[in-house]
């Protein structure tokens, strides 16, 4: 059996200890191996890995040379930076969402990427999860018919003024955090993009946006799409075709929402055909994927080309809105 890929995590963050260092740790064919921190009191939240490295900043852990993949979960706005110190230091890259600010600011990671053979890539986890693997699988097969219209809505209530995603400086905003989600996730199963943005409403609060609502035109379909962090809680995305409708109920925080559940609507609409994955982790997915693609068992399903191509449409409706 292959020696483990070693992970060490750039940043002791609420959502790496909570989430993608333990994933790290369950996931096969890896290893947590170090943790780098300019806040040493945080390194208790990592205690669930006995024998962590614990480097005292940023840059002794891409020293290290004891590690082969970083995971780095800052704040949105030293993404691009870090993420090339990482692949200048010779480790492989898996960067939190959103990798980059503007579409533009992925070339030159991809260019970095290629030059020195490392994997680089941004963790959209949901693309992991069987139930978007069998809404694609589902889609081509023809079992809705031809698209009409895919409608998204992802919210939630985040209203602390010291959360990076309240910031400008920190590269804040619905969009940023949890529209990479709407719009990624219709790209995903259709492998479309879109061709229009007819509307996009941003709403503004201590310079982020807090919700923005965005209609665009595909090549076969019309997209409708709300993200908001001041409303309640509620996540869903439907694609509905002229023989059907398929419906994912969970699409984004499974196992913390809810439970990942696809239904699926066809000619008789009183018959619902109901799938569910109760347990599934995407993040240990992700990182399971991520670890078979540097070994190069396997290509890694979420490239940087797509990530960009989500950031791109973010771009579009932040001008549309402007226009």
């Amino acid at each position: 059996m292959a020696d483990p890929i070693r992970w060490g995590v750039l940043g002791a963050s609420n959502f790496a200890a909570t989430q993608m260092a333990p994933a790290i740790h369950a996931a096969r064919g890896a290893e947590l191996a170090a943790l780098g921190t300019t806040s040493p009191g945080k390194a208790n939240r990592f205690d669930f890995c006995p024998g962590l490295k614990v480097h005292g900043d940023y840059d002794a852990l891409l020293a290290d040379p004891g590690i082969d993949a970083v995971y780095i979960p800052l704040p949105n706005h030293l993404h691009v930076d870090w993420t090339l110190k990482a692949l200048d230091a010779g480790k492989h890259v898996l960067c939190e969402k959103p990798l980059a600010m503007t579409a533009a600011e992925f070339d030159q990671v991809t260019a970095r990427r290629d030059a020195t053979g490392l994997l680089a890539a941004e963790a959209f986890m949901i693309v992991h999860h069987p139930q978007f693997i069998r809404a694609r699988q589902l889609y081509n097969e023809g079992a809705i018919g031809a698209l009409v219209r895919v409608d998204c809505v992802f919210s939630y209530d985040n209203r602390d003024e010291g959360n990076i995603r309240n910031k400008p400086e920190t590269g804040g905003g619905a969009l940023a955090d949890i529209g990479v989600y709407a719009f990624g996730a219709a790209r995903f199963v259709t492998g479309q993009e879109p061709t229009e943005i007819t509307h996009a409403d941003i709403r503004e609060q201590n310079g982020v946006d807090v919700y923005a609502e965005v209609n665009a035109t595909f090549p076969s379909f019309l997209y409708s799409g709300t993200v908001s962090m001041r409303m309640f809680p509620r996540q869903e995305i439907t694609f509905h075709g002229e023989e059907g409708v398929m419906r994912l109920t969970c699409p984004f925080n499974a196992n913390v929402f809810g439970e990942a559940r696809l239904e699926l609507t066809g000619k008789d609409p009183m018959r619902v055909t109901t799938e569910r994955w109760p347990g599934v982790n995407h993040y240990v997915k992700q990182v399971e994927n991520f670890c078979a693609a540097v070994r190069r068992e396997a290509e890694y399903p979420c490239p940087l080309e797509f990530s960009r191509g989500t950031q791109e449409m973010i771009d579009r409706v932040r001008a549309r809105a402007g226009s």
